[in-house]
């Protein structure tokens, strides 16, 4: 049986969603993410590419490329129901899928070419998709996950591709080898100081050349290149780690401020493992300064998501490794290890009455939102928070507004 895999991508899908809510933005240039100096692009329209915007780009430089650009902060819990709207047709539609991230889908139509046809069938689906949710996607399907990617990207925007068995390698050869997956930067740079600059150049060199160069990387390049790599669909996403971190507008060293974010954060996941059954054995702090070197710390402990357990630890974490006095630009917190299970009461340490408050602050987060109440050590951080259940087995959605 052949193999056939559909690759569905929603097109600048922040944009399109911020589209729908208000149609003045049509064909306007439009940039969505952080506002501030230290924001990054985390979408932007197809009217601002053409003076060289493109995501992750900083907004700052993005405004001058572009200055009539409208600049759009962006909201998390409106793409995510968006989002949630296509999952549920594809979910209906579809016997196996994978959802990818908040606009990126995989879906495995293998075998149905024998009832529906697989194309049609695919064409039906994002027709299906347009018509219900009112946002443009583009598909690719190919019998192979990578190849079905690349032609989704050859599709935009809105519309669509299909690669026929065989003609793989004659689809990506004449593509820039930026087209590839997992040829970042750093990889095409090396790979352009090669004189490689096509697909069809990797195409004709041995396997051997391509892993002396990038090693194990290089192997990966190659079979891509060649349609030969075609990892499986996974068709559920299984948090191991919960992690949040914050961005400062301006360096501070504000320890009243740092400790409020940090305390604010731990808070938050602790509750997010509560919510989710969950329990996590290790935690992780994190601090970038202002010239940008990074370092972390981690500590195991007991499975736990108690709040009383959790927070003393992230803050001594915190203690230990703030040595360098310096301002500070990026603080985050993570907690990992993570399993499945329910606090396990400790008979000498834990009173009846802090059980019955977390319950008591759980029920009313769960009616009213995250952040309708909060410990007072952490009212000074109030942005701190979540839209959705972490583990409800789709990708974490990217703030549009966090800045990196």
């Amino acid at each position: 049986m052949k193999q056939q895999i559909l690759h569905l991508d929603l097109d600048t899908f922040f944009v399109s969603c911020e589209r729908l809510i208000d149609s003045r933005l049509q064909k306007r240039p439009l940039l969505v993410g952080g506002t501030g100096d230290r924001g990054v692009v985390a979408a932007c329209s197809y009217e601002t590419r053409r003076f060289g915007v493109h995501s992750g780009m900083s907004m700052k430089l993005a405004r001058r490329l572009c200055p009539e650009a409208v600049v759009i902060r962006g909201n998390a819990s409106i793409y995510t129901k968006y989002s949630r709207q296509v999952t549920d047709i594809i979910k209906e539609k579809v016997p196996v899928f994978e959802k990818a991230s908040v606009d990126e889908f995989y879906a495995d139509l293998t075998g149905m070419d024998k009832f529906f046809g697989t194309y049609k069938y695919a064409s039906e689906l994002r027709s299906t998709i347009i018509r219900e949710t009112g946002l443009p996607i583009s598909f690719g399907l190919s019998a192979n996950k990578i190849v079905s990617k690349v032609a989704t990207g050859e599709a935009k925007p809105n519309n669509q591709l299909r690669i026929d068995e065989g003609f793989e390698k004659s689809f990506l050869a004449p593509l820039s080898i930026k087209k590839i997956p997992s040829v970042g930067d750093k990889t095409y740079q090396i790979l352009r100081n090669l004189g490689i600059d096509k697909v069809s150049v990797v195409q004709q060199m041995p396997l051997e050349m391509m892993i002396s160069v990038l090693g194990q990387n290089g192997k990966t390049i190659w079979m891509r290149a060649n349609g030969l790599d075609n990892p499986p669909l996974i068709p559920f996403y299984d948090r191991k780690s919960l992690s949040t971190e914050r961005t400062f507008g301006k360096d501070t060293i504000d320890m009243l401020r740092l400790k409020t974010t940090i305390f604010a954060m731990a808070e938050s996941l602790a509750y997010s493992l509560r919510s989710g059954d969950r329990l996590a054995g290790c935690i992780s702090i994190k601090i970038r300064y202002s010239d940008f070197n990074t370092y972390t710390k981690q500590v195991k402990i007991p499975y736990t998501s108690a709040d009383h357990v959790i927070i003393p630890k992230v803050m001594e974490l915190f203690d230990k490794l703030y040595e360098r006095r310096l301002l500070i630009r990026l603080v985050g917190v993570k907690l990992s290890d993570l399993v499945t299970g329910n606090y396990q009461i400790n008979m000498f340490d834990d009173t009846e009455e802090m059980l019955s408050l977390y319950n008591a602050m759980d029920t009313i987060r769960n009616r009213y939102g995250e952040l309708s109440i909060q410990k007072a050590a952490a009212m000074g951080a109030k942005t701190i928070g979540r839209f959705s259940n972490p583990f409800n087995g789709e990708p974490p959605i990217l703030l549009a507004h966090r800045n990196q």
